[in-house]
């Protein structure tokens, strides 16, 4: 057996009996044997603090828009995260006047901080398991789409239930451990919510794509905003300038003490999405149907991007958020790819499958075939041949998904595939004549030589790589009318159709004369392909995710004496572990970064874009007529540090807390030996990487309109 393949097994059968920093575990039924762990490595607080008291960690922590994680950090409603999770809002506040995501941004007064159109911070108020209550109502016998159905009903009825004791609770109902188990959770969302602080880009995202997925570190990866609320209720309510700012019952409080290599750290946040208990087949198709297309196309539309965002400022401005999130999942793929590869994943899962295959109980007649104490149902070479028939379709939804999709970042492409699929319907509910629908004005996102340009090249390279089979229909034209240049077809689209024109009635009903428009025509194709794509899925579908669940049944069912926790969904996860670095070969990563690392970095900025600084920025960190005392300070500054926190996507902006429950840092990234992490976790190379809240704290010091900010929070 390899030292990799003991490894994993240690790791998936022992992992309380070492540094149990693996896991991503629910608090309100956290299993007691993992809090005396966390008390043997150093948590104080009693276990009550994390979940059950009104002062609990988990009301400091917020679901950030959807997408990231937050922490409140004052009295008056202070919420951090990271700089590419505030990304979006910076952007749409910046003009080439203005341009807070170069310069930075600092409100000097309430009345100066920005609101955001669509921003949300969400509370988790309470959790419980409810899978009783949805097996007797048959779950288990059901298609994906009836248990969709259901689920959609209980949860509004559980709405229901939590809004008569408070109208601005909702619930949300969530699968855990592949289906196996359903939670439901209640939360309290707050809409207003305003842009208070964004340090400059050159610190913000310091290193950029150089040192993304990367250690050593340097980059002040945070934001700040302010929850406001109904100035009667003191609830949530949407944006109006009378509403004032929250006052939580609680919140972080921050040290300035530090850390040493081996201290106790937790992370509280929203992870994302992690597949670890996924087959060994289901890791090939990521792999090779997901990852690899992903990262191809990605590489493709990237190029264009880059060259007219160098070119102009106010491209730049528009694109910066977008070309920010498609690089960094493009490397994510990438880093993926060559972890599996050199780890050797599938075939560690594969002898992992075996040992499940040969331990599973046969079932005696009478017996429940779905459940867990009787498991004949899984057929590991079904699943096998499930996956291996849906190879091409899947690799083929993934070409599509990122040449035509939102996830193209074409205004075009998105708007084509959006018109019949995703819309909401407006006018008369009874007469399809009258009923339309209508994209609104956002020309402050987009550019149209630029979206022309990589919709060409995005054309290109799907017909160059899509099988013939799922070809739409309007590239026939491309070739007829166009002599095969994407370039002219595109441009004709974009000039001629209905679909670029904002705050227009668009008819849902397609009429003759509205088949001629060209982008109708390209949205019906796309339409088309897309749902021939979708058929092979979703006859599959159903048949994979259900030996799954089977197969992530007898993994807990085989290691029934130790806790398990469940892969990530977006809900509030608790990672402990500790502060520390690690080894490879002759690299001994450091647990941490200092201001003379930052400087020697900044030094290469000529011939590195990512390591450039505005010329006062440099003198936040090596200005020779600084006080005695301040350069002893910053000498010892530290930056950016490391732990073995179990983290992904989602967990950007989650705070990190030390043993008494303060607050030490953000987490931001993950090292490249992370990058498994989503279906293995390695526990002797892969880490958390934070921002130190000092090194925030000191950037927040250089601008005066802050002095109200740091007095606020203390």
């Amino acid at each position: 057996m390899t030292r990799r393949l003991i490894t994993l097994f240690v790791s998936l059968t022992f992992a309380l009996f070492s540094h149990a920093d693996e896991g991503m575990w629910t608090l309100y039924n956290l299993p007691d044997a993992v809090y005396k762990q966390m008390q043997a490595e150093g948590f104080t607080l009693p276990k009550s603090a994390l979940y059950d008291d009104s002062l609990a960690l988990k009301n400091c922590v917020v679901n950030f828009s959807g997408y990231c994680t937050g922490e409140v950090v004052s009295p008056l409603g202070l919420v951090m995260t990271n700089h590419h999770c505030g990304f979006e809002s910076i952007r749409s506040h910046s003009t080439v006047e203005h341009d807070y995501m170069l310069n930075g941004f600092c409100a000097d007064s309430l009345g100066a901080e920005l609101p955001n159109e669509d921003m949300f911070v969400a509370f988790m108020r309470s959790q419980r398991d409810i899978t009783s209550m949805l097996d007797s109502l048959g779950i288990r016998t059901m298609n994906t789409f009836d248990q969709e159905a259901l689920i959609d009903s209980i949860n509004q009825v559980l709405t229901s239930e939590a809004q008569k004791q408070d109208s601005t609770l909702y619930v949300e109902i969530d699968a855990f451990y592949e289906g196996n188990a359903y939670y439901a959770t209640t939360y309290q969302r707050y809409q207003d919510i305003r842009l208070v602080f964004a340090p400059t880009k050159s610190l913000g995202k310091f290193g950029g794509e150089t040192d993304n997925w990367m250690w050593p570190r340097q980059t002040c990866d945070f934001s700040v905003f302010r929850i406001y609320v109904d100035p009667v209720t003191g609830g949530p309510a949407p944006y109006s300038k009378d509403n004032v700012p929250m006052r939580p019952k609680t919140w972080l409080h921050i040290s300035t003490e530090g850390y040493s290599d081996g201290d106790f750290a937790m992370v509280l946040g929203y992870p994302g999405s992690t597949e670890r208990y996924l087959s060994s087949f289901g890791i090939e198709e990521m792999r090779n149907c997901v990852n690899d297309p992903m990262q191809q196309v990605r590489s493709v539309k990237q190029k264009v991007m880059k060259r007219h965002m160098d070119a102009s400022e106010a491209v730049r401005i528009k694109y910066d958020s977008k070309y920010a999130q498609s690089s960094n999942y493009w490397k994510n793929a990438i880093g993926m790819n060559k972890c599996i590869d050199s780890i050797g994943i599938v075939s560690m899962k594969r002898e992992y499958e075996e040992r499940i295959k040969a331990q599973q109980p046969s079932c005696s007649e009478g017996d429940n075939a779905d459940s867990v104490s009787c498991l004949s149902a899984l057929d590991l070479d079904k699943l096998q041949g499930y996956y291996a028939r849906r190879a091409e379709a899947m690799r083929t939804f993934t070409l599509f998904a990122e040449t035509f999709t939102r996830r193209s970042n074409n205004e075009l492409a998105t708007r084509a595939t959006k018109y019949y699929n995703g819309m909401p319907v407006q006018g008369s509910e009874k007469n399809s004549r009258k009923q339309y629908v209508s994209f609104v004005e956002n020309n402050d996102t987009w550019d149209r030589d630029l979206d022309i340009e990589a919709m060409a090249a995005l054309l290109d390279n799907y017909r160059a790589q899509a099988p013939s089979t799922y070809i739409p229909e309007f590239y026939k034209t491309i070739d007829k009318d166009f002599n095969g240049d994407s370039k002219a077809y595109v441009t004709h689209v974009w000039d001629n159709t209905i679909l670029m024109r904002s705050n227009t009635k668009i008819p849902v009903r397609t009429s003759r004369r509205m088949q001629k428009d060209p982008g109708i025509k390209m949205s019906m194709d796309l339409v088309e392909t897309l749902a021939d794509i979708r058929l092979v899925l979703d006859e599959l579908g159903d048949s994979i995710k259900e030996q799954e669940r089977l197969l992530c049944a007898a993994k807990v069912r085989m290691e029934q004496d130790m806790p398990h926790y469940s892969d990530a969904n977006f809900t509030m996860r608790m990672t402990y572990g500790q502060v520390g670095g690690y080894s490879i070969g002759d690299f001994n990563s450091g647990y941490y970064t200092d201001a003379a690392s930052l400087v020697e970095k900044m030094k290469k900025g000529d011939s590195i874009e990512d390591y450039r600084v505005e010329p006062y920025v440099q003198q936040y960190f090596c200005n020779d007529s600084t006080a005695t005392a301040d350069r002893e300070a910053l000498s010892n500054l530290k930056l950016c540090f490391l732990t073995n926190n179990d983290i992904t996507g989602g967990n950007s902006g989650s705070p990190v807390i030390d043993g008494k429950g303060q607050l030490i840092g953000l987490a931001f990234d993950g090292n490249w030996d992370s990058l498994s992490a989503d279906i293995y976790f390695d526990k002797v190379l892969a880490r958390c990487i934070n921002v130190d809240i000092r090194y925030i704290l000191y950037v927040m010091q250089q601008n005066e309109k802050a002095k109200r900010l740091l007095e606020e929070i203390k």
